[in-house]
């Protein structure tokens, strides 16, 4: 989302300590509105996923080069890997890979996935382009969310209508971060004013 693999154990802290963790309140008028998830083939849904922006949880604030990796397993579950760099692109790349299950009776898109024995939170789909170049993953609670791309930018034409369609479903949009990707001077491409996302 953002990205699921490093919530792990760090999702469970938040579970833990939630009554002391601050998640603005979500003033979007259509917030209670349920989410959709919506059909998707699965193994061509698997592979890396870059992380354009997130609603992100408090471990993935300081992070960069952030990225999803999934892999079907044989048993139908998920290898649920994130990769990023903590504090920017002069750092290690750190990699955790958790197991996830996906629902296949809700079209394949809502996954339970399990960081520690026997916890487990629900991340869902709820937009993919048909060309299977673009999706967004999110927490039901609308809390948490990502927006992710086959390649480490996007075109902002294409970011801002994913906002709109984001905004349209009721989550705060104000709180999207975009996470850098490529680590570009000020004035390049990617940077404000230019016409893609990175």
């Amino acid at each position: 989302m953002m990205l699921i693999a490093r919530y792990g154990v760090t999702w469970l802290m938040a579970c833990c300590i939630s009554a002391c963790t601050y998640i603005p309140v979500n003033m979007n008028p259509h917030a209670d509105a349920p989410l959709t998830p919506i059909s998707l083939d699965l193994p061509r849904y698997m592979g890396r996923w870059y992380v354009i922006a997130s609603i992100p949880m408090f471990d993935e604030r300081d992070y960069v080069g952030s990225a999803a990796l999934w892999t079907l397993r044989d048993d139908g579950d998920i290898d649920d890997a994130v990769i990023g760099r903590k504090h920017g692109f002069d750092q290690p790349e750190t990699r955790s890979v958790f197991r996830a299950h996906p629902e296949h009776g809700a079209k394949n898109s809502v996954w339970k996935v399990r960081p520690l024995w026997p916890f487990e939170f629900i991340v869902m789909t709820v937009y993919l382009d048909p060309d299977y170049q673009y999706t967004v993953r999110v927490t039901p609670d609308k809390a948490f969310a990502w927006i992710l791309s086959r390649r480490p930018d996007m075109p902002v034409e294409t970011y801002q209508a994913i906002l709109l369609k984001l905004d349209d479903m009721g989550f705060d949009t104000s709180r999207f971060r975009r996470v850098a990707q490529l680590p570009e001077p000020a004035g390049s491409a990617g940077s404000p004013g230019s016409d893609v996302v990175r």
